[in-house]
């Protein structure tokens, strides 16, 4: 696994690298401020990008736009604080695969695996928080073409059911389920069921 680390906080980078390396992860770069990581990303193509949202020039949000733009398959993990709530919805609007708490340095590792077998982490507290953080929770319907069925299913995802819950909910099979995120996904052009929760709370067309 090859990884970049941004953070503007050397000490955070030093103490990130230690504990990557001390796993056999590959640190290929270090990055100070948001306006590294395209350029990094380019010259290494790593695995995982890691990256602090609050930085003085560039911020990892806005950096997150600029690789996403250059690459929509990057898999990028932000370091974040509860007080980062403003910039929540934005970076998953985004597609990033994760927040990690800078303070939580026990989840880092599982957290880099999880992303590497194309799964998103993000922090509880976070999620359970996601609704309050949005204007509003109702789902719009308009010119997205979902059937009555994909709808509930969204709503399922929103409320942080999986695939055999939310089949148990709706009294159908698990592959039924299956079929119906993956035709949400395609008519709503989102990368994973983390942007359907965000669809449903935010109304994205």
């Amino acid at each position: 696994m090859k990884v970049i680390l941004i953070d503007d906080d050397s000490l955070v980078t030093l103490s990130l690298k230690t504990i990557l390396e001390a796993e056999k992860i590959e640190v290929v770069a270090l990055g100070i401020d948001g306006s590294d990581a395209l350029p990094l990303y380019k010259k290494y193509h790593p695995d995982i990008i890691l990256m602090d949202i609050r930085m003085k020039n560039k911020n990892g949000i806005e950096a997150t736009k600029d690789i996403i733009e250059y690459d929509k398959n990057a898999k990028i993990l932000l370091l974040t604080t509860f007080q980062d709530d403003e910039y929540i919805i934005e970076a998953l609007k985004l597609g990033v695969k994760g927040y990690l708490l800078k303070q939580d340095y026990n989840s880092l590792i599982p957290a880099l695996k999880s992303i590497m077998a194309n799964q998103s982490v993000f922090v509880a507290d976070i999620m359970h928080k996601l609704p309050h953080l949005v204007k509003s929770n109702s789902l719009n319907n308009e010119d997205n073409d979902l059937s009555a069925k994909e709808l509930e299913v969204i709503e399922c995802i929103a409320q942080g059911l999986n695939n055999k819950e939310i089949a148990q909910e709706l009294f159908l099979s698990e592959g039924t389920i299956r079929n119906y995120i993956s035709s949400i996904l395609t008519k709503l052009e989102l990368r994973d069921r983390t942007q359907i929760a965000i669809y449903y709370y935010t109304k994205l067309n």
